[in-house]
């Protein structure tokens, strides 16, 4: 039911990837060049670099002609060597060109599409083929250190178990993102049938019976859902909003910290009386059984339904994955999100995930001249700044950007705004001025909080808002005190191919068990036990160590 995330952080292929080869490079320079200033330029002209690049086409994506490109070779006396590539089989094409040795100096990666896992760098990190940059950022890239500084999960997330910087991700700070496994429920149908909203387990069953059996939409039939989801991901899945009136619930690996112990949540009483709840609501035709088999255009087909509104409650990061947000939509206005809701032990947690992708998209190796790295790392570093921020994330000022305008409100309301993004116009083509997904190295909360947004939270222009609303009100801060950070943990990789097929096997027994406890083809009184004892099968306790070793290893926050 679920992607797993050790597969996605240790794989070579799918959403993450590798590195592989050997040339004759050192990794820092001893020059005494200022940061900020312009690379250094060769004795025939600007410092060339050879760049293999994720390069959106399907978004009109130019990265050689591309304006924020050709900003960068004239401040830092740079040429881009591009060899890009489409996103579809992205990873597989950056593979064979590693494969046969002619590989560049430089990596930048869209990282959904295609990164470096953290494996991979310690592996080819200490076969010299990727270099590290702590040197360079210390000489040359101050506001990259300034912001692993500033975000300690950010920096543990690029620093590996011996100190080493092997590359740098993005830093995405979507804030909503965050708290994935929300829950969105037909406000309007509570309001005529005069129901508050939900703060326990017990009210919260109160109101889908509500909606299965007193006609909220009106048709004199019995055609409503009360609550359905899909199995994709963004936060659709039914069970964790749920379980987490029980016990914590992360949607990913189903690993919990105690005390700085790594556990694991599924085998405990706990997730025993949260999967009994569920099936008490499964069992009165409460949750849609297509929750936990349909994809999210199934999910969609019934949250926009034809005839009449059917959908009382959905699972989903935001909204717009069960129903239309473009203005004049039909059903967009009457879904708000409501806050985790209290179990019978009084327990309510939601489910933190943290905002960036575990590995790296920029990636020097050892093809690199010290100049190439020099003028590189300075590249980058612009990135980090507010300048580099809007022209690599938006683009140009007064064409996909402008500055505030009287009466402009910031989408933190705790801040001052700073630029509000210029739509294309009917029918307009990306004008290739900003580098899209290639350039997000800091979107930080400072740049995405500064945005002018609509105070209409129901308006599409205004969508940003709704779900920063929804997240701060209903969700931040309701997390455990402590969470497994699988984001930021660098697995051995000697133990790499066994973390990745024991969290496998875990978490689709977790997954399947969890649905066959929900559906009845397992008994819950009857099948507990060897469904605990199952665990020791599936070498839980080997996971848990090789788990506990990685955390205590990782340069992560114990605090």
């Amino acid at each position: 039911m679920k992607k797993t995330w050790i597969s996605a952080t240790i794989c070579a292929l799918a959403i993450s990837t590798v590195l592989a080869g050997c040339s004759d490079s050192s990794s820092t320079d001893s020059s005494t060049a200022t940061p900020g200033s312009s690379a250094q330029a060769t004795a025939s002209g600007p410092v060339s670099i050879k760049v293999f690049a994720d390069q959106d086409s399907a978004s009109n994506q130019d990265l050689a002609n591309s304006w924020f490109s050709k900003q960068l070779e004239q401040k830092f006396n740079i040429k881009f060597n591009w060899t890009t590539v489409p996103f579809d089989g992205a990873p597989e094409k950056r593979q064979i060109s590693l494969a046969s040795g002619d590989y560049p100096d430089l990596f930048l990666l869209v990282p959904y599409i295609d990164h470096f896992t953290q494996s991979d760098l310690l592996k080819y990190g200490q076969q010299g083929v990727v270099l590290p940059l702590n040197d360079l950022i210390d000489k040359y890239g101050p506001n990259i250190k300034k912001t692993l500084d500033a975000y300690p999960d950010y920096k543990a997330m690029n620093t590996a178990p011996d100190g080493k910087i092997y590359g740098l991700g993005q830093f995405a700070a979507c804030y909503h993102c965050s708290f994935p496994n929300k829950m969105w429920v037909n406000s309007t149908w509570m309001k005529k049938l005069n129901i508050s909203t939900p703060k326990t387990t017990d009210d919260f069953k109160k109101m889908l019976e509500a909606f299965k059996t007193k006609d909220p939409n009106g048709n004199g039939k019995a055609d409503e859902i009360p609550l359905s989801g899909s199995i994709e991901t963004f936060g659709v899945h039914v069970v964790p909003f749920l379980m987490n009136g029980f016990i914590y619930d992360d949607d990913h690996t189903y690993l919990v910290m105690d005390n700085g112990k790594v556990d694991i949540a599924a085998n405990k009483p706990e997730w025993k009386e949260g999967l009994k709840y569920i099936k008490s609501l499964y069992d009165e035709g409460l949750i849609d059984p297509g929750a936990f088999t349909q994809n999210a255009d199934a999910f969609k087909k019934i949250g926009e339904n034809k005839d009449a509104q059917i959908l009382g409650a959905g699972a989903g990061m935001h909204p717009a994955i069960f129903v239309d947000i473009a203005d004049g939509n039909r059903f967009s206005k009457d879904y708000d999100s409501i806050p985790p809701i209290v179990g019978p032990g009084n327990v309510s947690y939601s489910t933190f995930s943290y905002a960036g992708n575990p590995g790296t998209s920029f990636v020097l190796t050892n093809k690199a001249s010290k100049d190439v790295q020099i003028a590189a790392i300075k590249a980058l570093d612009y990135m980090y700044t507010l300048d580099g921020q809007l022209a690599s994330q938006v683009g140009k000022e007064d064409v996909d950007w402008r500055k505030p305008q009287s009466g402009d409100k910031a989408l933190d309301d705790s801040m001052k705004p700073l630029y509000a993004p210029i739509p294309l116009k009917a029918g307009e083509k990306n004008l290739n001025n900003n580098w899209i997904s290639l350039g997000q190295y800091l979107s930080d909360s400072n740049l995405r909080g500064s945005l002018v947004q609509s105070t209409d939270i129901y308006s599409d222009k205004a969508y940003e808002r709704r779900l920063f609303e929804a997240t701060k009100n209903n969700y931040d801060t309701k997390q455990p005190k402590q969470v497994f950070p699988y984001w930021a943990l660098w697995i051995d990789p000697n133990s790499a191919d066994q973390a990745s097929m024991l969290q496998t096997n875990i978490t689709n027994y977790v997954n399947q068990s969890a649905l066959q406890f929900i559906t009845g083809n397992k008994n819950l009184d009857k099948d507990w036990d060897a469904y605990v004892k199952g665990f020791d099968g599936l070498d839980l306790k080997s996971y848990l160590t090789i788990m506990q070793k990685s955390y205590d290893s990782s340069t992560y926050s114990k605090k």
